[in-house]
């Protein structure tokens, strides 16, 4: 059987939502995806989240785990995700958000899109027929569509949703990268890398929706240090 697709989710303090997270993406696994496997890379938490993962760990989940003995952060996670996802024969990984924002429903449309062959990289955009955003602030939605309208020029790939973190991706084509950023703006230097690689991107339609009060407090936030490196990475894939 084909290894084509591991799911990837990087865990930093999520005690009170990593069971429902991972229950939820096996089950649509085990119903519609039985050869894809879900890994987390759990980044130093400092709660229960590993007490957690070696629980589920021993159920019989198309499940396995990693961690960092600290915590390195959001871009880190990924490509320790993807080296482990690589290391065990998949060919794309999937990354996801571990608060369930990102619907585990969607995953078998990354499937398809993968498996026809035409795709190195495939995004979840808010920005298409058929996406959107649901519960976000006024403020916050202002600024992330503002800055995804000029990321999209400049990075000019054809995707409008350029700072989703829900993606895939031929594993092949980041594991081999010195990447600088460990958070956020580590979407915007792989963009910025596979540009120059010259992916072949599409993208699929996603409904954001907002952070639940039972799910913990999202760490994300723009601040202007964020936003600059934001931009920085849009304005150097003008001129690749």
């Amino acid at each position: 059987m084909s290894r084509k697709l591991a799911v990837i989710i990087p865990m930093y303090n999520e005690e009170g939502n990593a069971e429902k997270c991972i229950r939820e993406v096996c089950s649509v696994l085990n119903k519609k995806l039985p050869e894809v496997k879900l890994i987390v890379v759990n980044d130093g938490s400092k709660d229960k989240t590993e007490d957690i993962l070696k629980s589920l760990d021993a159920e019989d989940l198309p499940f396995s785990f990693v961690s960092h003995p600290l915590n390195k952060g959001y871009g880190a996670g990924l490509i320790t995700g993807a080296k482990e996802a690589l290391s065990q024969g998949y060919e794309f990984g999937l990354f996801m958000d571990s608060d369930l924002t990102n619907d585990p429903e969607i995953i078998p449309e990354f499937a398809s899109k993968i498996a026809s062959g035409s795709y190195d990289l495939v995004k979840a955009s808010r920005y298409i027929s058929g996406g959107g955003m649901e519960g976000v602030p006024f403020k916050r939605r202002i600024i992330t569509i503002t800055g995804n309208f000029v990321a999209s020029f400049l990075f000019g790939m054809g995707i409008k949703d350029c700072t989703n973190g829900f993606h895939a991706v031929r594993l092949e084509l980041i594991v081999d990268i010195d990447f600088k950023e460990r958070g956020f703006p580590f979407l915007l230097e792989e963009l910025y890398y596979l540009k120059k690689k010259g992916v072949r991107a599409t993208e699929i339609p996603y409904v954001l929706t907002s952070r639940g009060a039972d799910e913990g407090v999202s760490s994300f936030s723009y601040t202007p240090e964020l936003i600059w490196k934001y931009l920085k990475y849009a304005l150097l894939a003008s001129f690749a």
